[in-house]
């Protein structure tokens, strides 16, 4: 069995859009996943902090630290790398010289700010023979694995629309479309396939937003606008995709998950529930229109497996049984040829049906998927100076 060295690039020490000091900054924990893999050897982190390389050594069990993550490249002959930054203003030039390593890479989302910038990824991997993998979990665990089968299968008929919302909370509107609604535009394509179309608008204290609205969030993920966004998506054989964010309606219930209505039955699923523990599926049968609801049950669906050598703990938290999933899938991919479940075109995808959402909006009209112009609709940001300095 090929042993797999392996890296994370963390990037705690940088500010963030505000001007705030980011503190340990290994994103949602994709420094982790290798543990317990029989086939990885975790070597090195790198960060420019050195109290962060400190504890992601201790985190990880890697025998090395960096402060630089292309000196850490340059001298470990690494295999898969974890990109692990929150601010996806960084990830392109820490992406692309991991590809220009030979390594593998695993990162946050999203995984870039702008079209142009993904297309520019989705090349380099291709051109050096490199698998790329996009951190969503939905992709790997249950009960999203159920759902997606069945769907498959007719169970609920056939699929009318989907419905997702996102976390909906003080970063609700464009921010949270962009940091958090891409998982929920992958989820649609796990059930329906590539969109053809989208039809979206954007507001701010309830008027449209213009390019004077843009500006760049903490968490530096380019540009967003609004405090409320509403897309509607169109996929084959006629099914339609909803997608809302509004600042602040948490505060009624949690919201982030997606609602699937076939001629038969609804299936829901949110992301977590009160405790973030394990998601869970709900169907209802009813005759009633699903805007008023039904009586839904909840399916005893059992966890998917875990990787050889991982603990039963997998079966806990959602991200870190989707991370370690994701790895041993992208590890996977690697030796039989294929692209991971979750990968740098899917992750394009996502952002894509994000973006569109602006450029429909300030088009004042529906438009064609995949969208012709790849610059980011809300203008340029500084991610130029950060493919050259980071």
């Amino acid at each position: 069995m090929k042993i797999y060295r392996a890296g994370a690039i963390g990037d705690t020490g940088h500010a963030d859009a505000e001007g705030n000091y980011l503190g340990f900054d290994m994103g949602h924990g994709l420094h982790l996943p290798y543990q317990f893999l029989p086939n990885v050897e975790m070597v090195a982190v790198a960060d420019p902090d050195a109290a962060a390389r400190e504890r992601g050594m201790r985190d990880t069990g890697a025998q090395r630290s960096y402060a630089d993550y292309r000196d850490m490249l340059a001298k470990e002959r690494l295999d898969v790398v974890s990109v692990c930054s929150r601010q996806a203003v960084r990830h392109e030039a820490m992406i692309l010289a991991a590809v220009e390593a030979g390594c593998h890479v695993f990162v946050d989302k999203p995984f870039t700010t702008d079209l142009a910038s993904a297309d520019r990824i989705v090349a380099a991997c291709d051109r050096r023979g490199v698998k790329l993998a996009i951190a969503y979990q939905s992709r790997y665990i249950e009960p999203f694995l159920t759902a997606q089968a069945m769907v498959k299968r007719g169970e609920i008929g056939r699929l009318l629309s989907m419905h997702g919302r996102v976390k909906e909370d003080h970063r609700g509107g464009g921010e949270d479309v962009i940091c958090c609604g891409v998982h929920i535009t992958d989820v649609m394509r796990m059930f329906a396939g590539d969109p053809e179309w989208v039809f979206g608008t954007v507001t701010q204290n309830g008027r449209p937003v213009t390019l004077a609205d843009a500006h760049e969030p903490a968490d530096r993920n380019g540009l967003v606008a609004g405090d409320a966004s509403d897309a509607m998506y169109g996929f084959a054989d006629g099914v339609v995709g909803y997608l809302t964010s509004v600042r602040n309606q948490h505060l009624r219930g949690e919201r982030w998950g997606i609602t699937l209505v076939g001629t038969e039955a609804t299936l829901s699923l949110r992301f977590f529930n009160d405790n973030c523990s394990m998601s869970k599926l709900k169907i209802s049968r009813s005759a009633q229109v699903p805007e008023e609801g039904g009586d839904f049950v909840v399916l005893d669906i059992a966890p998917e497996p875990v990787p050889p050598g991982s603990p039963a703990l997998d079966t806990g938290y959602p991200p870190a049984r989707g991370n370690r999933q994701a790895v041993w899938d992208l590890l996977k991919a690697a030796e039989e040829g294929r692209e991971p479940l979750a990968s740098g075109r899917d992750g394009r995808w996502s952002l894509e049906m994000a973006l569109g959402i602006y450029a429909s909006h300030l088009a004042g009209k529906r438009l064609t998927l995949p969208l012709a112009e790849r610059r980011h609709p809300l203008g340029e940001t500084v991610h130029a100076r950060e493919r050259q300095v980071a």
